[in-house]
């Protein structure tokens, strides 16, 4: 599984270990990536996403991954969520006609 998150494309961060005595050795921070099954009420099914842990928080606030999806741009989404937001706007399209 590759240690990027799905929904923003957030990535490890590189930096340096600094010593007490001022030695710099380079080093990477990893995104605290979680696999998540997430209810979609639009789909009635669970969508299978990797998110950081404070991503959750974000998609709480949001009201849902639907409602996350629907005011995300798709140049943050990978090709899959891309799809899953295709597929939430043509359900709520069916919904309100």
């Amino acid at each position: 599984m590759a240690k990027k998150c799905t929904l923003g494309g957030k990535a490890p961060q590189y930096g340096n270990k600094v010593s007490h005595s001022n030695r710099k050795v380079r080093r990477k921070w990893n995104v605290n990536i979680q696999s998540k099954n997430l209810y979609s009420l639009a789909l009635g099914s669970y969508v299978r996403v990797s998110l950081p842990a404070n991503m959750l928080r974000t998609l709480d606030r949001a009201g849902g991954i639907d409602n996350y999806l629907l005011n995300c741009s798709t140049d943050s989404l990978d090709n899959t969520l891309r799809r899953i937001q295709g597929q939430i706007r043509d359900r709520q399209a069916k919904a309100a006609a």
